[in-house]
């Protein structure tokens, strides 16, 4: 089991969405918390409310997650004020929602930069010291898009597929050299409704329902406190581990008729 309360706890990503959520949730179980965002007014409004609420002052940092200088930079004072982190939430993530076509070679790299890069980065940045003191824990947030590829989706599905195999490999690799008490996390949600994919649909919502942010926070904690190694959301979303052992052609029926691959048709997002 994962204790979080005393614990030093990084979230990237932690301005909105999710990342203020599981703030919050981490925040209420005592948890020394520190706060990575490109959004430094986003931070220090929530900051300060954790304060009003009568949780521990937060540090936060203002941090551009798809500049490795700047991830170095902050890394270097979270160790320098703090020690070590005891736990790191990989959160921060983008999406372009755009064709193929449609996508710039900056807009491809941004997105790899953020969901992909910036895992490596953060991590190499704070494992040796987890390994020095022998205890620590790794969450990759990902995204069932990291298990299936849908249109609109080719840079974010891409990127996220890498997120899976990060969290994977890493995990194989710390329990082949010895380090046990170092576990790691992967969540794999279905669309959630923060506004990072307003617009997209779902077909059938009693089964891939647009899930609701404090449920996916709350849940995403306790799978961390429960060392557990993944957790995908909805659990229909599991149906597509024997789906993959169907022909390509029945697969992609399969999904069509789900309408997984129309979720993204009205997609607006944030800016539109």
């Amino acid at each position: 089991m994962t204790t979080l309360a005393g614990k030093n706890v990084l979230i990237t990503g932690s301005a909105g969405g999710i990342g203020r959520l599981m703030a919050h949730q981490i925040a209420a179980r005592g948890g020394n918390l520190i706060l990575w965002d490109i959004d430094r007014p986003g931070l220090e409004a929530l900051s300060e409310q954790l304060e009003r609420w009568g949780h521990r002052a937060a540090t936060y940092h203002q941090c551009d997650l798809s500049d490795p200088d700047d991830i170095a930079d902050n890394a270097r004072r979270v160790l320098a004020d703090h020690g070590g982190v005891d736990v790191l939430i990989n959160n921060a993530g983008i999406v372009s929602g755009k064709p193929l076509l449609e996508l710039t070679d900056e807009a491809i790299r941004r997105t790899f930069d953020i969901n992909t890069l910036a895992l490596f980065r953060t991590t190499r940045c704070f494992l040796p010291g987890m390994i020095a003191r022998g205890h620590g824990h790794i969450v990759t947030i990902a995204s069932a898009g990291g298990l299936i590829g849908v249109p609109r989706m080719t840079d974010y599905s891409a990127s996220k597929f890498a997120a899976v195999g990060f969290d994977e490999s890493l995990r194989a690799e710390l329990k082949r050299l010895g380090h046990r008490r170092i576990h790691t996390t992967v969540v794999c949600p279905y669309y959630i409704n923060t506004g990072m994919f307003r617009g997209v649909k779902t077909r059938f919502p009693f089964l891939l329902p647009i899930m609701e942010p404090d449920d996916v926070a709350r849940r995403i904690v306790g799978a961390i406190e429960k060392d557990h190694a993944r957790l995908i959301l909805p659990p229909f979303v599991l149906a597509l581990y024997p789906t993959r052992l169907l022909p390509t052609g029945l697969f992609d029926w399969v999904v069509s008729f789900f309408g997984i691959n129309n979720t993204m048709d009205d997609f607006k997002g944030r800016g539109g």
